[in-house]
């Protein structure tokens, strides 16, 4: 008895012990990130970052938060979740301190482009293929613009009931263990977006594994809760959306409200709460309440602005970490001491990784110093004494960095000009730039040749002797039932997409034979509908999002152009994500649904390839180079081509259209004329009552805007004919304009000119209304002829 006794109160302090450690590792943690906050507001100050913002206030709830984070999990966070990122051993303090510095080649989340908090782990290799995401923790690239991140957590999550219900289970071993959830993190104040309760709703409608932790410190900036958020509390205001099992329709959200300085509530709420996420896939909200933020929101301005004096004496005595402090002393885990210890013993841990980051980060230029210190001798320059100056200035400069370095030998080869000694420090100039800049420059699109898109070799249609002549719309739908026949990997969803098959009829029927966990209809929610497939293309799928008309793009603009454009190169290609956006635009009348803002598209877009081809069967020749490649892709069918005869070929799934290849429709000697999609057609009918008056121009379809023309094929035209034209049905200076700049410019077009370029594009206001109203807003026939003789009598 007494021996069995014995073992139980060893039991009782060894689980003790294993209690404390973790509470008192939690301790440090947070301890950890506030000095990093403290630290990192200091370099700011002292203008070695040039921005920072930090996660003070939160400290606790993020250690508590992390606890639950699993192997196979995702995060879709924002810019205040440093500690999260350091519980989980995700990020170390160097490492964000090299991230503050921009040091390209120790920011191991953003390669120096995104500023400090913005965290990200890898999902593919060097040749771009998936990496074990199921044996990863699994950080989503952080983007700064507020409640962005929302969209794609949707997403993140709703590719696990993908997975889930996939007939191929064997193929998706290393992307999903079936148990995962998408964690996402946002501020209080952002909950203020439609980004936000557009994801809210559509998690609720589609019943995702997605949890949403909202910090509350009772600000957005400087505007208080009340002025922003319906009855003062995000949680009531989405109550309306919380599940109801005496409800028909059994679908909604859970909400936990729980305080943020409140240690034991925060680990009891999160267990049990996300335990329940991860076994019933209903959506969570976790409303975490009373916390402080005692640096304020950014190194941009302080919070004494606009806090009261009482508001700040509050701030100090529930601060979340004093709190936590006040309960391990009153549960008898540590004294005030032991906790005063392992305070100091973190302030000099920080310390320690500032320096270290802040050294490695210097260190490189002074190993650019010593080779400018070399070659300025080896050049002789130091008996001209402005030289001598410019370059005292460069080893005097406390702040060294690129920008530092360019400008000062710049200043020095600007005086030297004529001297035959300067050639070194010009060369080295010219090097450094090359260097530097492909270092801020790569990765907008994935550079790997085993998933290249642009230099593979084209196949082209094959027509069997007895091929028929059927409807664009039949030929796509044709295309699309073997796809998905062949390829597990491809979903396509979008506004009335799944069961009448998309109002052209593109996938009509397909839901029936592939299933309606494959071929899907979603709500009105154009933003989510792209977050929706940013989060599956993150997760190795290959999503065809439907937008169901090319206006509708302004939508959903800013997850296009804030997260998927931008993923593979803030990352520095360390992710990627290749969806497609299917949509349709170009030649239709009337005042909606007709419009072609490409020069939006490229503007807004870069970092999306744009494919826009004129029928149906160059379409799928995209859309199979598209799948085979890493880059998200945009592409826009025509809208009247859904009804247009072609010719069906045999050999749909093997069709390669290369991306960036321009196609000679019509050839000629007298004038180029630059085009693509719809306008194309009408093009074809002016250039053939141009021949009648002895007039042959070549005719050129570019096919996709980016990539555009990579190997000149345009300017080799030019070069026979001396005359151009440019013709498109976005507005001026839009996508004609692009096209201008690439041949004329950028091509050197300009040098085989005998007439000045023209551009002929759709007019300033939107497209009117019927044939009249369609003749009179876009290029029609006619004045594409008088645009042809009249270049053609220059």
């Amino acid at each position: 008895m007494q021996n069995n006794e014995l073992d139980e109160t060893n039991l009782e302090m060894l689980s003790f012990e294993s209690f404390k450690s973790k509470v008192l590792n939690d301790f440090k943690i947070a301890m950890i990130s506030r000095e990093t906050s403290l630290f990192g507001r200091k370099e700011v100050l002292t203008g070695k970052g040039k921005f920072g913002i930090f996660g003070d206030g939160i400290e606790l709830p993020q250690v508590a938060m992390a606890r639950y984070f699993k192997k196979g999990d995702f995060r879709a966070g924002y810019y205040r979740d440093q500690t999260f990122m350091f519980a989980t051993e995700m990020s170390t303090v160097e490492a964000f301190f090299a991230q503050l510095y921009a040091d390209n080649e120790n920011d191991p989340f953003s390669g120096g482009r995104q500023m400090n908090a913005h965290f990200a782990s890898p999902n593919i290799d060097e040749k771009g293929d998936w990496l074990d995401l199921v044996n990863q923790m699994n950080i989503t690239s952080d983007v700064s613009p507020t409640a962005a991140q929302m969209p794609r957590a949707l997403g993140l999550a709703f590719a696990s009931n993908c997975f889930k219900t996939s007939k191929h289970p064997e193929l998706f071993k290393h992307l999903s263990n079936g148990k995962e959830i998408c964690f996402c993190t946002i501020g209080d104040a952002s909950t203020s977006e439609g980004n936000f309760w557009e994801t809210i709703n559509a998690a609720a409608v589609l019943q995702v594994p997605l949890a949403v932790f909202i910090w509350d410190n009772g600000f957005g900036i400087s505007v208080p809760t009340k002025f922003q958020t319906a009855k003062g509390s995000i949680s009531k205001a989405l109550k309306g959306l919380e599940i109801d099992p005496n409800e028909k329709l059994n679908n909604g959200i859970k909400i936990y409200n729980v305080k943020g300085w409140d240690y034991a509530a925060l680990n009891e709420t999160f267990e049990k709460g996300l335990q329940e996420v991860r076994l019933t896939s209903v959506p969570a909200i976790f409303h975490i309440e009373e916390l402080t933020q005692p640096q304020g929101h950014s190194t941009s301005g302080s919070h004494e602005r606009y806090k009261t004096h009482e508001r700040i004496l509050w701030e100090k005595e529930w601060d979340c970490i004093a709190k936590f402090k006040e309960w391990i002393i009153e549960n008898n885990i540590a004294t005030e001491n032991e906790l005063n210890d392992i305070a100091e013993s973190v302030r000099l841990f920080v310390k320690n990784a500032r320096d270290n980051a802040w050294g490695k980060y210097k260190n490189k230029f002074k190993i650019e110093l010593e080779k400018i210190k070399e070659i300025f001798q080896e050049c002789q320059l130091q008996n001209s004494p402005v030289s001598l100056e410019f370059f005292n200035e460069l080893m005097d400069e406390k702040e060294l960095n690129r920008k530092n370095i360019l400008h000062n030998i710049s200043n020095i080869l600007m005086h030297e000009i004529g001297n035959p000694n300067i050639l070194p420090l010009k060369l080295y100039y010219q090097q450094y730039i090359k260097k530097e800049d492909t270092h801020f420059s790569e990765n907008l699109y994935f550079e790997g040749k085993e998933k290249d898109m642009i230099h593979i070799n084209p196949i082209i249609p094959a027509y069997p002797p007895e091929a028929k002549s059927i409807n664009g719309y039949e030929i796509l739908n044709i295309y699309f039932n073997e796809l998905f026949t062949k390829n597990p990997f491809v979903y396509a969803f979008g506004e009335d997409v799944g069961q009448i098959g998309d109002v052209n009829q593109g996938l009509s029927g397909l839901q029936t034979l592939h299933g309606t966990d494959r071929i899907f209809d979603v709500g009105i929610r154009e933003q989510t509908i792209i977050g929706q497939a940013l989060g599956m293309a993150y997760r190795g799928l290959r999503p065809i999002a439907e937008i169901q008309y090319l206006d509708y793009l302004l939508y959903c603009i800013q997850t296009l152009g804030d997260d998927v454009a931008s993923t593979h190169f803030r990352t520095d290609g360390k992710q990627c994500c290749p969806l497609i956006v299917r949509t349709r635009g170009h030649r239709l009348e009337g005042m909606w649904h007709s419009g072609s803002p490409l020069g939006m598209i490229i503007n807004a877009l870069n970092g999306i390839r744009v494919c826009v081809p004129r029928n149906m069967v160059q379409a799928i020749g995209m859309y199979n180079v598209l799948l085979k490649g890493n880059d998200p892709a945009i592409l826009i069918e025509c809208l009247n081509g859904y009804r247009q005869k072609e010719i069906l070929p045999d050999n749909l799934l093997d069709i390669i259209v290369p991306l960036g290849h321009p196609e000679i429709l019509t050839t000629g000697n007298d004038i180029t004329i630059v085009s693509y999609g719809s306008t194309l057609k009408i093009i074809s009918s002016a250039i053939k009552r141009a021949e009648k008056l002895n007039i042959f121009c070549e005719l050129i379809d570019v096919q996709t805007l980016i990539p555009f023309d990579v190997n000149h094929t345009i300017v080799e035209s030019l070069k026979k004919t001396s005359k151009i034209l440019f013709i498109d049905e976005d507005v001026p200076s839009g996508g004609t304009a692009f096209m201008f700049k690439k041949v004329i410019e950028e091509q050197g077009g300009f040098k085989y000119l005998d007439a000045a370029p023209k551009t002929l594009s759709a007019k300033e206001h939107r497209p009117c209304y019927g044939d009249d109203g369609d003749y009179f807003s876009k290029p029609n026939e006619e004045e594409i002829l008088e645009n042809i003789i009249e270049l053609f009598k220059e």
